[in-house]
């Protein structure tokens, strides 16, 4: 599986989910796209939860200009106007 698929096609299926679905929580997507893409798409990090390549997340940053991190749930999501608009990252 792991030849493939690349990181931009794995970014874009994030993508799509997160438009889907409005919130895409990393606890969920990382073990859909370890089954669906492979195992070399994502690792347990230093926090011990599992966790999505950082290429792949280099890319579905650039095709989710508009969505934000939002920290305490571990998820993205649209942003919203009450966002803070300096930063991706949310509390």
């Amino acid at each position: 599986m792991s030849d493939t698929y690349t990181h931009k096609q794995v970014a874009a299926y994030m993508a799509q989910q997160l438009e889907k679905r409005k919130e895409l929580y990393q606890e969920d997507v990382v073990y859909e796209i370890e089954r669906t893409f492979g195992s070399e798409f994502v690792y347990i990090n230093e926090n011990g939860n599992p966790a999505i390549d950082r290429k792949v997340l280099k890319e579905f940053r650039k095709l989710t200009p508009n969505a934000v991190w939002e920290r305490g749930n571990r998820s993205w999501r649209k942003r919203e106007s009450y966002d803070d608009h300096s930063s991706r990252m949310q509390d």
